[in-house]
């Protein structure tokens, strides 16, 4: 097993890249302008952002064929809506209103002073006016009608008529009888005491001021003046107050756009300074801040690029595709960092198109990879049936497409350019020659300022960086040891256990309420309603389809036995059902109907329905036939994601197992839906990408053997996602799904590699493997990690929850899948080591003679004569194995994507 090599596609690869490199070399300003000109032609397509986006709450975070959508069409086809006699319950849309909630500040809010400011804020709300040309539109001139009168909120009735004497009134909970009419308490007043149905004390008063539906732009005019009444609770001294409309949700969504904003900026300037950082070299002309700068440039352009052709294509800008350049910037410093770690180990005094043709042959498998698997990732994601997703999944691949193409263009042709200064000593700065060695009396300043062009003697490369050194020196001996090997075991076990602990706490579905800002007026009321207002939930529609024979006594039993299972579910009030047959069978009785006769039945149920105008609205009665009718049930105790998606699986279940043809809807059922189709879809996504990832995995990495340490990644990182972030409050909803099968694409990135690198090194014995792919990928992971963190973690500090959750997912992948490649996978690997008995049959004397080998043939011959003890010491702890295949040897190129390490045949290779 450890002669099979899977290279069929990864060597004509490299190949075709190195000649695509020396080609990029040969003519780098090509390379270079043609992607400015590219983004900036494509970057006009942003003149159609506003046009182009597409934020609607329904439209983007529901499932595209929710059922309740199809249920919707239904009620709205056989009940249609009539103004005239407006049924809050009755309706097949949220509708169009305005509402705030009154907090009392003492304990009871029926005081003469809590129930003076109620009814003055009442006052106001009622005497709102907008002026639009010469039109006034009031409250009086919008609000739904009942029997030519705007809907009242019946509390306010009784305290009208109660007056100070309200507190010493029997006022019953959740029914009171009132004059002639009997008045649902539940959803106006909330946090009450109650001793035998009586309030003793309540906490809140809810008000809502219902508008007709139909006059979208008229009623919104009027919405927002609603909002400038209520600023502030500064001159209320008995009740506080929060307030919401139809609108607010919506509104508050689109604004998070400008949260953003200046985030965006904050994290390109980060990217900027971390990567010139982690490219600073002490040495003026090797200095590579410059090549870092435009590294992040590329990845700008990409974004510029991407977002441009999909604005000019007409894909639709949602609020999640603002995460996606904080996703691009990362990805894009990663493949920096990739082709400038490859850079660094070509020979200095090759040509600069012979260093770009060996930099890209040592990184083409590498950033092809990622590429792949990110961009296969996000493809697979559009099988999602949500739009939110669809579209970030669609800017996103683009993006990293984008990315791959100017990094193998735009950078590479700075690259060269870059050399070109560098072949000619210049300073990074000055771009004036500098000397290689400082002159003798010349202080340690000159020589850090203005003195350089130092490479590795031994290798004709560019000096290892530190980092590297800190990996082979410290951390990998460390890591290697027994007992740390104990503790890596023990620790993975807690961070297994943990995981698997935390997937069985995790909640599906987006709250609604996090589709606003933290800070947001709308946030404040879902927390009152909450708090006040939640024993009575939604009032659901149970529908009776297609005709149906009402007056067979058979048929009426089985429906009666319908209605009692409802009836029997743990979140219905039983006593709380309205029902027009129920009403039309006592109207029967009354005035001595049969109405088991069916000519009886349909006779009668006209006159019936003209004295009940209620419910006319619940039975489509068309050319003397019952298409359809339907009932109401009341929900109760409904506060969390759970019970909502219980609340909504169980009604169906009971409906579907009804002989009699029903179907449940509410409103909020198109918002609920997400919870039958998320776990589905975030299995199948995760499968799929999967078995994709493996696949690509086969293809190019030339060693079966890592596909199995890249699957077992690919499970422990999930697992470990999905659990901490269960534990950290984030939901599987649309974000978070998405985002899980991102996180397949980062696993291989970082286990598959760092695997290929531990099975394809020489060292004899399975800790000087995993110290040597330590030495090799451990600084450029963590850089990969580093840069991708940076590039989110201004996110954690946003007032949204969609991209607070994005930084949290996140910086979980990258977290794990960093501490997976550089500790988990080493250690396992060294207990799993098939390797040695191949990898350990040169002798020491054998080796020894091909590190002597290797310093000659790397050295040039006017160096070969000035070595001196101190590089043969320095030679002798960082061994080189030869390639007799090149012409200028080359290390293997020391990043987190390497995965051509020695694949060309040596004396110790077996040959497949």
């Amino acid at each position: 097993m450890a002669g099979c090599r899977t290279d069929c596609v990864e060597k004509p690869f490299s190949i075709g890249f190195q000649k695509f490199g020396r080609f990029v070399g040969k003519h780098p300003w090509w390379f270079f302008i043609c992607p400015l000109v590219i983004s900036t032609a494509l970057g006009t397509g942003f003149y159609f952002l506003e046009d182009m986006e597409a934020n609607n709450i329904e439209d983007q975070f529901t499932p595209v064929n929710g059922p309740a959508k199809l249920e919707r069409k239904f009620v709205e086809e056989n009940f249609p809506l009539n103004n005239s006699v407006y049924s809050n319950q009755r309706l097949y849309t949220m509708g169009e209103f305005a509402s705030f909630i009154a907090v009392s500040r003492d304990p009871n809010i029926f005081t003469d002073g809590a129930i003076k400011e109620i009814l003055s804020l009442d006052k106001k709300v009622r005497e709102i006016k907008h002026s639009r040309g010469h039109e006034q539109l009031t409250y009086e001139g919008l609000c739904a009608r009942k029997s030519n009168k705007c809907i009242p909120n019946k509390i306010l009735d009784i305290m009208n008529h109660y007056g100070s004497n309200i507190d010493q009134t029997e006022l019953t909970f959740p029914f009171f009888r009132f004059g002639f009419t009997t008045i649902f308490l539940g959803y106006s007043v909330g946090g009450v005491n109650v001793s035998s149905t009586v309030i003793k004390s309540a906490k809140a008063i809810r008000l809502f001021y219902s508008l007709k539906e139909g006059n979208r732009s008229t009623t919104d005019l009027w919405l927002n003046e609603f909002l400038k009444v209520f600023p502030s609770n500064q001159s209320l001294n008995f009740i506080t107050v929060t307030h919401s409309t139809s609108l607010s949700r919506q509104v508050e969504f689109e604004a998070n756009t400008r949260d953003v904003i200046p985030l965006f900026s904050i994290t390109y300037v980060i990217a900027i300074v971390f990567s010139i950082v982690s490219c600073l070299r002490f040495d003026c002309v090797r200095n590579k801040v410059w090549v870092a700068t435009f590294g992040v440039l590329s990845a700008g352009l990409a974004v510029l690029s991407a977002f441009g052709m999909m604005l000019h294509i007409g894909v639709p800008f949602v609020m999640t595709v603002a995460n996606s350049p904080f996703l691009i910037l990362g990805i894009g410093v990663d493949d920096m960092f990739i082709l400038i770690s490859c850079w660094q180990q070509t020979n200095v005094h090759a040509r600069v198109e012979d260093r770009l043709a060996d930099t890209y042959k040592e990184a083409a498998i590498s950033i092809t990879i990622t590429t792949l698997t990110d961009v296969l990732a996000f493809y697979i994601g559009l099988m999602t049936p949500f739009r939110s997703v669809q579209s970030f999944c669609l800017y996103t691949s683009t993006a990293i497409l984008f990315c791959f193409l100017y990094s193998i263009t735009f950078f590479g042709a700075f690259l060269v350019l870059n050399g070109r200064r560098e072949n000619s000593n210049k300073h990074w700065l000055t771009c004036k020659e500098v000397p290689e060695d400082c002159p003798v009396g010349r202080s340690k300043w000159y020589d850090l300022c203005c003195v350089g062009g130092a490479y590795d003697r031994h290798t004709g490369a560019e000096e290892v960086q530190p980092m590297n050194h800190f990996f082979k020196k410290h951390y990998g001996p460390f890591l290697v040891k027994p007992w740390t090997k104990v503790c890596v075991i023990l620790l993975y076990s807690v961070y297994l256990s943990i995981s698997i602990y935390g997937c069985f706490q995790i909640q599906e579905g987006i709250d609604l309420r996090n589709l606003a800002a933290d800070d947001s007026y709308v946030n404040r009321y879902y927390d009152d309603e909450k708090a006040y207002f939640y024993e009575y939930g939604p009032n659901i529609m149970v529908i009776i389809r297609g005709e149906f024979a009402y007056w067979e006594e058979k048929n009426m039993l089985d429906l009666e036995s319908c209605v009692e299972d409802f009836k029997n579910l743990s979140f219905i009030e039983k006593d709380i059902f309205t029902s027009w047959l129920k009403s039309y069978k006592y109207y029967g009785y009354h005035t001595n109907l049969n109405l088991s006769v069916e000519n009886v039945f349909k006779t009668n149920l006209s006159s019936f329905l003209r004295s009940y105008s209620d419910f006319k609205q619940d039975v489509n009665f068309t050319n003397n036939s019952i298409r359809a009718s339907r009932f109401f049930i009341q929900t109760v105790n409904i506060t969390t994601a759970i019970d909502e998606m219980n609340m909504l699986n169980n009604l169906r279940d009971t409906a579907r197992r009804c002989s009699v043809p029903l179907l449940v809807y509410h409103p909020v059922f198109i918002y609920h839906d997400q919870y039958a189709v998320i776990v589905s879809n975030t299995v199948q996504n995760i499968s799929v990408t999967t078995a994709v990832m493996l696949l690509i995995s086969l293809l190019l990495i030339p060693n079966p053997l890592c596909c199995l340490w890249v699957t077992f990644s690919i499970a422990s990182v999930i697992v470990g996602v999905t659990g901490f972030m269960a534990l950290w409050d984030v939901n599987l909803d649309t974000i978070s799904m998405i985002i899980l099968v991102v996180c397949i694409g980062f696993s291989v990135d970082f286990s598959a590699h760092i695997s290929y690198a531990f099975v394809s090194n020489k060292k004899p014995t399975a800790n000087e493997k995993a110290v040597e792919a330590l030495f090799h990928l451990g600084y450029p992971i963590l850089q990969g990690a580093l840069s991708t963190i940076l590039g989110v973690i201004v996110l954690s500090a946003s007032k949204n929850y969609i991209f607070r959750t994005f930084f949290k997912i996140m910086f979980l992948v990258i977290f794990f899948g960093l501490f997976h490649g550089i500790t988990f996978i080493p250690v396992f690997l060294t207990f799993f080591d098939f390797f040695s008995s191949n990898s350990g049959n040169v002798s020491p004397q054998e080796k020894r003679a091909l590190e002597n080998q290797a310093m000659t043939n790397c050295q040039p011959k006017n160096i070969q004569e000035k070595a001196i003890d101190h590089d043969k010491q320095i030679y002798d702890n960082h061994t080189f194995l030869p390639d007799n295949q090149q012409l200028f040897p080359t290390q293997p190129c020391p990043s987190v994507w390497t995965l051509t390490v020695n694949t060309h045949p040596t004396q110790s290779d077996p040959v497949p």
